[in-house]
């Protein structure tokens, strides 16, 4: 297996694949993109990647871009530790979890960029926009973990890696966040598979 990444292992998309291939023992290379060179969009990438964008999974002579398409197509088509919950109800609302995430709050994701998570935190204070997406992020965090685990459901599911990386670009900044949901993102933070992300040695960003 093939996964495509960018060059600065900066995208939560490719993160969200990179370890779920790891959660799944699954054997894969790993080659980057410069998105900012264009690299998505052209050549044979642009071929393979329907979407032109990070990550793209190719299994043989099949290429799957979008990253929840990539993690249910993994945990469907492969053995291996469950990345969703086999229950039907817990299993929809893990892919709601990841819809939303990929949908909504832009202004925090305008604002808190994941360079902040993988580089550098910034001083600019959050807007108006970016606080009141946070409360909502942290509405519905406190409810979907409500009943005090460290996980979202009964067991870990790759929908934890998209909701701690969400409220970690807020606490990794310093900006407030409540204790209780910043312990679940620090916790999801030591997972292995994420530590293997997370240790991936990034080039330096051009100063600016």
């Amino acid at each position: 297996m093939l996964l495509y990444v960018d060059t600065q292992f900066a995208s939560p998309y490719a993160m969200s694949a990179f370890v779920a291939l790891h959660e799944k023992s699954l054997a894969f290379e790993m080659r980057t993109l410069d998105l900012a060179a264009g690299e998505n969009r052209g050549g044979d990438y642009a071929r393979r990647s329907l979407s032109q964008r990070v990550p793209t999974l190719v299994d043989g002579d099949f290429s799957l871009s979008e990253s929840s398409a990539i993690t249910e197509y993994l945990d469907e088509a492969y053995p291996g530790a469950a990345l969703y919950p086999t229950a039907p109800r817990q299993r929809a609302r893990a892919r709601q979890v990841q819809a939303w995430l990929r949908s909504d709050l832009m202004a925090i994701r305008e604002e808190r960029s994941t360079e902040v998570i993988f580089y550098r935190p910034t001083p600019a204070p959050l807007s108006a926009a970016a606080n009141a997406a946070a409360e909502k992020l942290f509405a519905a965090a406190e409810v979907l973990l409500a009943h005090g685990g460290e996980n979202l459901f009964d067991a870990w599911s790759i929908a934890d890696v998209d909701l701690a990386l969400m409220l970690n670009r807020l606490v990794l900044n310093g900006d407030a966040v409540p204790a209780a949901l910043a312990r679940y993102a620090a916790h999801q933070w030591t997972r292995p598979s994420v530590q293997r992300w997370l240790a991936l040695n990034r080039p330096p960003l051009e100063q600016t």
